[in-house]
């Protein structure tokens, strides 16, 4: 076990104190929250680090990549699961880079769509290349094949949390 995993493994056992005990679903809930807080960090990081964005950026370029025709700001908001007025200060950090553009489709000044520039795509597309390398070399040291079977096994535990949501679900 590597020294990151160690720690992970002590972070779990220090602030949850569930090592040892009887509680598998427990356990692995710890497990996939902390190893996600330990990516996430790093990610954030090195994004802050080498492009000066943040992950909410990102994520917002990221929705923005996929729809060529832009997003109103009420769909970047559900698609980020961020605030409505999160998404208009992350669209005006962006707009002000150069990186955004806000249109307002048929003259309809109640309605506003965020658009990606050429600058922005262009950015985006450079932190994306880059976010996947992160990735990779974060996972090096574990085997394609058991990358391939816990992607399966976890979205069979997304699938049995799903099935007893006491709300709406979130995909």
């Amino acid at each position: 076990m590597a020294e990151a995993d160690v720690i992970n493994v002590d972070l779990e056992i220090i602030v949850h104190g569930v090592q040892g005990r009887s509680k598998p679903e427990l356990r692995l809930w710890l497990r996939m929250l902390s190893t996600t807080k330990l990516i996430s960090q790093e990610i954030r990081r090195r994004l802050r680090a080498e492009f000066g964005a943040t992950l909410p950026q990102f994520d917002l370029m990221a929705q923005l990549y996929r729809e060529k025709d832009g997003l109103r700001l009420g769909e970047l908001s559900k698609r980020t699961m961020v605030t409505n007025g999160n998404v208009t200060g992350l669209v005006e950090r962006l707009e002000a880079d150069g990186y955004i553009q806000r249109l307002t489709p048929d003259a309809d000044r109640r309605v506003t769509v965020a658009k990606l520039t050429d600058n922005g795509t262009i950015f985006f597309a450079t932190m994306a290349a880059a976010h996947e390398r992160w990735l990779q070399e974060m996972m090096a040291d574990v085997d394609s094949r058991m990358i391939s079977g816990l992607w399966s096994e976890i979205g069979a535990v997304k699938v049995s949390a799903s099935n007893h949501l006491s709300g709406a679900a979130f995909e």
